[in-house]
């Protein structure tokens, strides 16, 4: 299910999809090949959209591909030889894998209902994607996306689900109107049994359209528990892909019955765009690891440092623990920078066992840095000689200034520079104590220098 088209394959309307450059028919929905007699996808293959849609030998004189607009729908009627009916058409510009398309719905015009109902949903559509993509950040657009679906639809609550590394289910994004108790904190981790057979019909391309909510008692008892507890009458839910992989399902929450189906085709329409925001955040989230993480110990780096510092709030107590990893330029030098490596990895190890809940960084080659906010100082100090004793068991040496202030209303430059004055001391002292001159890196303790 990797091309938005697909989501309209259980659409009770009409749609084709066809290349620009070539007219070639690439996909047709349930309807529409059964409309046109055909079993399967398989049997359009290469044939051409004029040839099978209007019965031409030629391009359709009526064909509009050249004024399609990705994200726009152009509206026009027709009425259709085939067919025998005037037909409302809806044709936009779809690109995919480098390629374009014309994708067209096509719903019966001979309904006035129908047709009123279509160009509101149009102008719904395309009005939310107006706001919702001029948001600073893809989180944002969702979270407006998310509201002006559940204004727009009449629900209670909209919302988006997204499968963690454990297969269970969070409650990412959320909007609920005013009055309604929010749930996002509590369907968070979602066993997932819970989703199963939603999951199952997702797996074949179906939604999830409940009119009332007794009706899944006997069928669905874990998911019905689910929804009854958070006061959920009826509900849409529509699946959302990364290219074949389910990631999760975004939805609606008690939306007035008479429109259910109305709300249906528009969450099926716009889950395309869900989905584009999703990649984007998380193309920003893996940018944003990459800057501010350090590859090699998984801690942040400087920038990440910088960035702790810009929110830290001067108020707050403070533990800084500034440590130099002794020996590892002799190590780089001796055996190699993959034995260097090793040697930083297992630093960080230890520090990350005795200020694992605290901010770490590694601000150097050979720095590393513990920033530990609202901790008390006999706590500190504690940590910092367990963080010896994991040091000496696994044979490392690190030079540590520790510092403890109530607060940081006296500069938090002043205060890091005081911690690494005493990591020098605390360096000089060890050379000091084995005798050993930092001036000739030849000279050697048990093969640290």
């Amino acid at each position: 299910m990797g091309k938005i088209w697909e989501f309209f394959d259980t659409l009770d309307e009409l749609v084709y999809v066809s290349d620009i450059n070539t007219y070639e028919l690439v996909y047709m929905n349930r309807k529409a090949l059964q409309t046109y007699g055909f079993r399967s996808l398989e049997e359009i293959a290469g044939q051409k959209c004029y040839e099978v849609l209007q019965n031409c030998s030629t391009p359709c004189s009526m064909c509009n591909n050249e004024k399609l607009k990705q994200g726009q729908f152009r509206e026009w009627q027709y009425y259709n030889p085939i067919l025998e009916r005037q037909v409302m058409i809806k044709d936009t510009l779809v690109e995919a894998d480098g390629r374009q398309y014309r994708m067209e719905l096509a719903f019966d015009a001979s309904r006035q209902e129908q047709r009123d109902n279509i160009m509101n949903l149009e102008a719904k559509i395309n009005e939310g994607l107006r706001v919702a993509l001029h948001q600073k950040t893809p989180s944002q657009t969702l979270e407006v996306l998310l509201e002006y679906l559940g204004k727009a639809l009449g629900g209670e609550r909209t919302y988006i689900f997204e499968r963690n590394e454990q297969g269970c289910d969070d409650n990412t994004y959320e909007w609920v109107a005013s009055g309604v108790t929010s749930e996002k904190d509590s369907l968070q981790n979602l066993p997932s049994e819970i989703c199963a057979n939603w999951y199952q019909n997702f797996r074949i391309g179906k939604h999830i359209v409940i009119k009332k909510l007794e009706d899944i008692r006997e069928s669905d008892p874990l998911q019905y528990e689910n929804l009854k507890r958070q006061n959920i009458r009826s509900l849409i839910v529509v699946p959302l892909y990364d290219e074949e992989e389910i990631i999760g399902f975004y939805g609606i929450d008690n939306p007035p019955q008479k429109a259910l189906g109305y709300a249906s085709d528009m969450l099926q329409i716009t889950a395309h765009f869900i989905i584009s925001s999703l990649k984007r955040r998380n193309l920003i989230r893996k940018l944003e690891e990459i800057s501010y993480l350090d590859q090699l110990t998984q801690i942040g780096n400087r920038h990440a440092m910088n960035r702790f510092l810009c929110n830290l709030r001067e108020k707050d107590s403070l533990g800084i623990v500034y440590c130099d990893i002794t020996g590892l330029k002799r190590v780089n030098d001796r055996d190699g920078h993959s034995a260097g490596d090793k040697l930083i990895v297992d630093a960080c190890a230890c520090l990350k066992r005795s200020f694992g809940e605290y901010s770490l960084f590694r601000i150097g080659g050979d720095e590393l840095l513990a920033l530990c906010t609202g901790i008390d100082e006999s706590s500190l100090w504690q940590r910092v000689e367990q963080l010896k004793k994991y040091l000496q068991a696994n044979s490392i040496f690190m030079a540590i200034g520790g510092l403890w202030e109530r607060d940081t209303f006296g500069g938090i430059d002043r205060l890091i520079a005081e911690a690494e004055n005493r990591m020098y001391s605390d360096k000089e002292a060890y050379y000091m104590k084995f005798g050993m001159d930092r001036r000739h890196p030849l000279d050697t303790i048990s093969g640290w220098i």
